[in-house]
């Protein structure tokens, strides 16, 4: 099975939000919803795809599902765009 493709993950502008909002600290779904004029479950849905693209991870803590920035999956989008600069 292939992994998702990360550069088709941050295509949708709410994508990148929660990555920019991710990239300040681990949050929460109720913390990541407050920002955006989505309901949680989408936002849910939008983090399961940045999950499956290995852009972010999820711990559980309690009852609590607490995602953060997985910079180990950013290695396929910095390849891609270092050879730019160079």
């Amino acid at each position: 099975m292939t992994q998702p493709d990360p550069f088709s993950a941050i295509a949708d502008p709410n994508r990148r939000f929660l990555l920019e909002e991710l990239r300040r600290a681990p949050r929460t779904v109720n913390e990541l919803s407050e920002g955006l004029p989505i309901s949680r479950p989408a936002v849910s849905q939008h983090l399961k795809a940045l999950l499956d693209s290995n852009l972010v991870s999820v711990k559980a803590e309690g009852t609590r599902r607490i995602y953060a920035i997985n910079a180990k999956g950013f290695d396929r989008l910095n390849l891609w765009l270092d050879q730019f600069w160079s």
